[in-house]
């Protein structure tokens, strides 16, 4: 059994959105302070490297990270190749085999410095809803910070994602990941409040 780390780093050059809050680490208290323990502040966005986003970050009226189902972030995923294309839509993703895969990780390719938050990505088509409800998908998974064009207000990824029963986590990191299929563990903390989580994602190969 192999273990795969497809999450980012968080340190202070992890980049974020825009304008949104940076990752930080401090110590509240040091070793030498307390006599027996450093104890660390940690402060970032919800969104920050690779993680989830609950349907709440785009839905006044959608589901928070605590209230998502657990089986969204673990079981059979299915690694894909898609680099070069400016959008995946239903017609790059109908020909896929994902016949005893839950969740589908794709690699566009398209975040070529994960140094600085990218210009440009590799979106997904609201078309790709549907195709992946019918197919069994649970989760997709995409190596970008968004499923939808950087600069969408509408979101219809977010959105068709959402209408079809499918999870969403961004800013994973699939270079060098052999296109098969794995068992994925992707767990978000459990907020209440969360709009999103950094999640330690990890594909398990057997």
């Amino acid at each position: 059994m192999k273990l795969i780390d497809i999450s980012q780093r968080l340190n202070s050059s992890t980049p974020v959105w825009p304008g949104d809050s940076p990752f930080s680490f401090s110590l509240n208290w040091s070793k030498e302070e307390t006599g027996s323990v450093n104890v660390g502040k940690i402060s970032f966005s919800a969104h920050t490297g690779t993680h989830i986003d609950a349907p709440y970050h785009y839905d006044d009226d959608g589901r928070k990270v605590a209230d998502l189902p657990l089986d969204s972030f673990f079981g059979k995923a299915l690694v894909v190749d898609l680099t070069g294309r400016e959008s995946i839509g239903a017609d790059d993703l109908e020909s896929l085999d994902l016949e005893g895969a839950t969740k589908l990780l794709i690699r566009t390719g398209s975040w070529e410095d994960r140094s600085a938050f990218p210009d440009k990505i590799t979106y997904l088509q609201k078309s790709a809803g549907p195709l992946l409800k019918e197919k069994g998908i649970n989760l997709i998974g995409v190596d970008v910070p968004s499923v939808d064009p950087l600069n969408s207000k509408d979101l219809p990824a977010h959105h068709s994602l959402q209408s079809n029963g499918i999870g969403i986590l961004e800013g994973i990191v699939l270079d060098g990941v052999e296109p098969k299929t794995y068992e994925l563990s992707a767990f978000p903390l459990s907020l209440e409040e969360g709009d999103g989580c950094p999640v330690r994602a990890v594909l398990i190969d057997r």
